[in-house]
């Protein structure tokens, strides 16, 4: 599969089917989901950002690019700590692609560890890429595998890769993350909600690469799911300006042997890193998993009389892509957040297309987005 990317920092195991399928407007596309058909039987129109919104981005990878950085790094020591040398880094297409590139190069920095990086496709309810792993298990032994994805909104993802790893004895089914708020794994690099800015735009900021795509009159039985590449989008790619705004923002004092190294075996950020998140609320340290989001996911269902969680999209990441592929019906945002720069592209977004925000107190998460109901649609 080709993308914007350099092959030496990541190889898409998918099929490329640019030409074969014509993406569908939201609405369209909505009521089809929630009429039954599957998600990935067909590709949404990517939005185009207005140039106001794309200010907001730029002011948003200016705030947050060192926060970012921050977990980053925090996250690499833990997966170095826990795989070791011989890890190989298997970002979930596509929201962890960029971050799967973000750990390489920190990883290949601090501890001069060449990872392999792959990206492959996960959905939601059709599983994970069975080809993709048997390619990736011919080549490398199973305990090196590790999966890495942008952040955890609820944990669906992870739960499904739980459910799916079981059929491959020795693969681990953690998911490395940036942010965990839903509070599900420790092998992130913090449990606080923040804006990851790569959350606030799709494929210009992910390689020119689609979000993946299974259907039988187009994916063969021995194909990899497949992903369209955004060709005519080329000038406005912006994937690796993200990724080289996060890295001005490392900080890497080179380690020494991986064995030796006390911060990678315990899981401890660099100097600053880990107490900026503190301040912030806990940090993904030694501070145990507080209670899981789902149940603030649950009680927000039932006080808005949703009886499908799958309608429920909590967190900053979550919530964005909400506006940006989905049929919203409104916004939710913690009111200490309402006014922050972290949620300033979400209300940005939600002014453009005439979504409602409402002030809602929330334990986990900084802002939740809630998709309108096919009656409503």
């Amino acid at each position: 599969m080709r993308s914007s990317y350099l092959e030496k920092d990541v190889i898409f195991l998918l099929k490329d089917i640019t030409g074969l399928v014509e993406p569908q407007p939201t609405e369209e596309r909505e009521k089809s989901i929630q009429a039954g058909r599957h998600y990935c039987e067909m590709l949404p129109i990517e939005y185009v950002p207005s140039e106001k919104y794309m200010e907001v981005y730029q002011e948003a990878l200016a705030h947050y690019a060192k926060p970012t950085a921050q977990a980053i790094g925090i996250l690499a020591d833990k997966v170095v700590g826990k795989k070791g040398s011989r890890v190989v880094l298997v970002s979930l297409a596509r929201a962890g692609t960029p971050v799967g590139i973000l750990l390489k190069h920190y990883i290949q920095k601090k501890y001069q560890i060449e990872a392999p990086h792959y990206s492959i496709s996960i959905i939601r309810g059709r599983g994970i890429d069975q080809n993709a792993m048997k390619f990736l298990l011919s080549h490398y032994q199973p305990k090196d595998l590790l999966f890495v994805d942008g952040w955890i909104g609820k944990g669906a993802i992870l739960k499904e890769l739980q459910k799916e790893i079981a059929a491959y004895p020795g693969v681990s089914d953690e998911i490395a993350v940036v942010a965990d708020p839903a509070n599900v794994t420790e092998l992130c690099g913090t449990h606080e909600d923040i804006l990851i800015p790569s959350s606030c735009l799709n494929c210009t900021v992910s390689g020119l690469v689609s979000r993946t795509f299974l259907r039988g009159d187009i994916i063969g039985e021995n194909d990899f799911h497949g992903a369209v590449y955004y060709g005519e989008l080329e000038r406005a790619d912006l994937s690796y300006g993200f990724i080289e705004s996060i890295e001005r923002e490392f900080e890497v004092m080179p380690s020494g042997p991986v064995g030796g190294d006390r911060q990678a075996r315990e899981g401890i950020g660099r100097k600053g890193g880990q107490e900026g998140f503190r301040q912030g609320g806990i940090g993904c340290g030694h501070t145990g998993i507080r209670s899981a989001g789902i149940e603030e996911v649950k009680k927000i269902a039932q006080e808005f009389g949703i009886a499908d969680l799958n309608l429920v999209k909590p967190g900053i990441g979550e919530t964005t892509r909400v506006l940006l592929r989905r049929v919203p019906w409104k916004v939710l945002v913690d009111g200490r957040s309402r006014d922050s720069q972290e949620l300033a592209h979400i209300i940005r977004l939600a002014q453009e297309k005439g979504v409602p925000v409402e002030s809602y107190p929330m334990r986990h998460y900084k802002a939740c987005g809630i998709i309108k109901k096919l009656a409503d649609a």
